[in-house]
């Protein structure tokens, strides 16, 4: 199925959002850092596109978004949030579910904490940390490669090392442009503002949430500590840690069919639970 293409304009600036329409589940698809909405290409599975209807944007300063006017306020967690959720509602959607992936997967617990139409979150290649330095040690494993998400300007060694750590053999002509071509202003920005623990505590917004949390991750992703991801399984609550073997950071690219397989359980999960209770309180946060 071909998305429609279109240009929705927010307080930070205008975004380009893909939007397959149709009368499904709304899933958002929410990409990471130095990346685009193209990233999901293989995510458009026949399927899952049976049960909802995909939106897949780029976050401001990546892709075919506008940089920001002001990146000081823009590219921080709340900034981003705020231009997601003026996306949605110009789309006039208040009931949805969110895959986020690295940076996006931040901001999909943001939004979940943020806001009552969140039904459930599949996160992907993020801890979520607790706010400050100690929190961020405890859920990401510290190195270089880590610590090029928050360099401002990238030579063409560090593209070339962060195409290959983040995407491996899975990486396109599309992929390495959208790596050029995001403001690096926003990796600086955005780092910082994790560390200051902007917006909800994300660890503690994942361990009370009340809707489906799927947490999957690839088994040789180099950022993140399994050992303290695997400590959010309660499935009794509906919080589920998954692994997939053979597969790293962009474990949606490496690995498509088994992750497919586990965004569309997702999907039935929320789905189902949607038939089960009445909508969560609107939230005017």
């Amino acid at each position: 199925m071909k998305a429609a293409e279109r240009t929705i304009t927010t307080r930070h600036g205008r975004i380009r959002i893909s939007d397959t329409q149709g009368a499904g589940l709304p899933l958002l698809f929410l990409h990471g850092s130095s990346s685009s909405r193209k990233v999901f290409e293989r995510q458009y599975d026949p399927r899952l596109l049976e049960k909802t209807r995909i939106l897949a944007l780029d976050l401001p300063g990546h892709g075919e978004s506008d940089d920001a006017a002001d990146p000081d306020i823009a590219y921080t967690m709340t900034g981003l949030v705020e231009t997601v959720e003026d996306v949605l509602g110009k789309l006039g959607i208040h009931r949805l579910a969110v895959f986020g992936w690295s940076l996006g997967g931040h901001l999909a617990i943001e939004l979940l904490a943020r806001n009552h139409a969140v039904e459930g979150i599949l996160i992907a290649g993020t801890p979520p940390v607790a706010p400050g330095l100690i929190g961020m040690l405890r859920g990401f494993h510290p190195s270089f490669d880590l610590m090029l998400a928050s360099k401002p300007n990238w030579s063409e060694r560090d593209i070339d090392r962060f195409e290959s750590i983040c995407f491996g053999r899975s990486a396109t002509p599309d992929i390495r442009n959208g790596l050029i071509r995001t403001d690096g202003r926003l990796r600086a920005v955005f780092s910082r503002s994790m560390l200051r623990g902007d917006g909800h505590n994300q660890r503690r917004a994942v361990l009370d949430a009340d809707v489906p949390v799927f947490l999957v991750n690839g088994e040789d992703d180099p950022f993140i500590r399994q050992s303290y991801v695997a400590g959010f399984e309660d499935r009794a609550r509906g919080h589920h840690v998954e692994v997939i073997e053979g597969a790293g950071h962009a474990l949606f690219r490496e690995r498509p069919e088994p992750f497919n397989a586990i965004l569309e359980r997702f999907v039935d999960t929320v789905l189902v639970r949607r038939t089960r209770q009445t909508p969560r309180a609107a939230s005017s946060s």
